[in-house]
């Protein structure tokens, strides 16, 4: 790349975004100014978020803007078109996002000491009832398949599946690539097989087959 095109990478539920940063780091290796959107998962609804993920995207002044986005940050994303078609041109990635809704989530919900652990993101988040994708731009979604995650331990998980989202809960129509990768839902944050296939949907527009 010969110059530095800006990249916001959003974590996902109970996370505070450092989590993304190694995954950060690698990307700006690859020549993007990555910068990193931070919110409260819990304490605010996945629509609020992308309010102000609106905000912090103007805030950057940029005419061309990468998004990747982990969990439940791409049903941030999903939000953030619905409600603002104007964002800066560029391409977007979700990995292990489940935007068709996360059977784990609805599990939990149903526990009374285990829902207050999901706060806010169950409403039009987790629970499913999510925007279509609405962004008009390329978009590559990404799904693990390590198995390794708390979906185990509740017997939640169906299917092909990252320990916490299954690969069918990631499925988002109108996406233009779909790839998936053997890794667990937290490890696909320092994965350098992730890594590289992110970077190589931000350079080209699809994933590269192996």
């Amino acid at each position: 790349m010969n110059t530095r095109e800006t990249l916001v990478l959003i974590h996902g539920v109970w996370l505070t975004g450092l989590e993304m940063g190694w995954l950060g780091r690698r990307l700006s290796r690859s020549g993007y100014d990555v910068r990193y959107f931070r919110y409260h998962s819990l304490g605010f609804t996945p629509l609020q978020n992308a309010q102000r993920l609106h905000r912090f995207i103007d805030g950057l002044g940029v005419d061309r803007l990468h998004l990747v986005a982990y969990s439940l940050g791409g049903i941030v994303l999903l939000h953030l078109f619905d409600s603002y078609p104007r964002v800066p041109p560029g391409r977007v990635v979700l990995l292990g996002s489940p935007v068709k809704g996360s059977r784990v989530a609805r599990f939990m919900s149903t526990n009374p000491l285990l829902r207050p652990l999901l706060g806010r993101s169950l409403e039009q988040g987790l629970s499913g009832d999510t925007p279509a994708w609405r962004g008009g731009r390329e978009l590559g979604v990404l799904a693990g398949t390590g198995g390794i995650g708390i979906g185990r331990l509740f017997g939640a998980v169906e299917g092909p599946n990252d320990g916490t989202v299954s690969v069918d809960e990631t499925y988002l129509e109108g996406a233009d690539d779909f790839c998936t990768l053997k890794a667990s839902h937290m490890g696909m944050l320092f994965s350098a097989p992730v890594a590289d296939q992110v970077s190589a949907f931000l350079e080209t527009g699809c994933f590269f087959k192996g």
